[in-house]
């Protein structure tokens, strides 16, 4: 796909967050929503096959130049959004904290009544995007996928099974829970693709094998 394509849909999807942020289209998601449905396996192996594959950088990176949470309707950020997206029965006070309610963490099969055990995982972290192209984007486009909430790029999760993860790609990390893998691999190739992000050579190979078996 053509970068420049790539860019200018980046672009359109950064002013759209901020218009929607700022005007709170969005009125709050489903309980246990859950994550985006991620393409096919066979539509993630065509996507993967036409991603560039290249060695990864992350001279310079930081993340507070991938500014997390946004608001993203009435006093709900990112965090928040998804924490009510992917929970059962939340409740949340005046300020769109969670106060109770009930989350399944997908990579390792827990279930967490309190919010504070919980972590909004960037499928791919956003060292990991650095790395593979964000490097190029500006500060707006890294604030829009740092908070995207339409791809499947953030998932509520275990918190230290998150910070086990931390920047790794599949080639040296993948959940634990089997029964999830195919449906980590998939989102992770929809969202290279979809923000136009390289791949190195180990993670294609990764990405490779577990897509073969889905």
């Amino acid at each position: 796909m053509p970068k420049v394509y790539a860019r200018r849909r980046l672009s359109i999807l950064a002013a759209l967050t901020g218009v929607m942020a700022s005007v709170g289209l969005f009125n709050g998601p489903t309980a246990s929503a859950a994550l985006p449905t991620p393409v096919s396996a066979a539509t993630a192996r065509t996507y993967l096959a036409s991603l560039t594959v290249a060695t990864e950088d992350r001279t310079g990176y930081s993340r507070s130049l991938f500014p997390t949470w946004i608001t993203i309707s009435g006093t709900c950020n990112t965090r928040e959004y998804i924490l009510k997206r992917d929970g059962t029965n939340v409740v949340t006070d005046s300020s769109c904290a969670a106060t109770s309610g009930s989350w399944y963490s997908p990579y390792d099969g827990a279930t967490w009544t309190a919010a504070s055990d919980l972590d909004i995982d960037h499928l791919v972290p956003l060292a990991e995007a650095w790395d593979s192209g964000a490097s190029q984007w500006t500060t707006s486009e890294r604030q829009a996928f740092a908070n995207d909430i339409t791809r499947p790029q953030l998932l509520a999760v275990t918190d230290n099974v998150n910070q086990s993860k931390g920047d790794q790609d599949p080639a040296t990390w993948m959940p634990s829970r089997t029964a999830y893998r195919c449906t980590y691999v998939r989102a992770w190739v929809q969202v290279k693709y979809y923000y136009d992000l390289s791949v190195d050579s180990a993670e294609k190979s990764a990405l490779q094998s577990y897509l073969a078996s889905c």
